[in-house]
């Protein structure tokens, strides 16, 4: 009886090889990443992520009332706002003359719930910072 054969074997490095074919299968199209990059630079300005913990905690608000709870100017909440609208993170219901934001659907909900779930058990180290240490 012979012994079964390892499912991967160690290169002549003590390295596993990857099977680049199916990495590649997983990458997605270039598109969807540069519109996932964009949407991840939009999450990394923190006046927009402060309108989206209030959506998030909220449901929904006018331009008002977001710039009331954030401390950001009428006009720079709407600007945020328009960057939000057009790449889907946020969409806007329209009462009468009154328009209500809200986080586009429960896939931004849970990135958002995901990240302030990491933060908060987490420290972050900040390499530029430590270099004097």
């Amino acid at each position: 009886m012979t012994k079964p054969e390892a499912a991967t074997s160690i290169d002549g490095r003590g390295v596993a090889p990857v099977d680049r074919g199916m990495v590649a299968q997983a990458m997605p199209q270039e598109a969807d990443v540069v519109e996932l990059a964009d949407v991840f630079s939009l999450l990394g300005e923190p006046g927009r992520l402060r309108l989206l913990v209030a959506l998030l905690a909220a449901g929904e608000l006018c331009v008002g009332d977001l710039a009331a709870v954030t401390g950001m100017s009428g006009s720079a909440v709407s600007h945020a706002l328009r960057l939000l609208r057009a790449h889907r993170v946020v969409s806007v219901s329209r009462r009468g003359r009154m328009a209500f934001y809200h986080l586009d659907d429960v896939h931004v909900r849970m990135l958002l719930d995901l990240g302030l779930t990491h933060t908060g058990h987490t420290t972050a180290r900040h390499p530029e910072h430590e270099e004097g240490r």
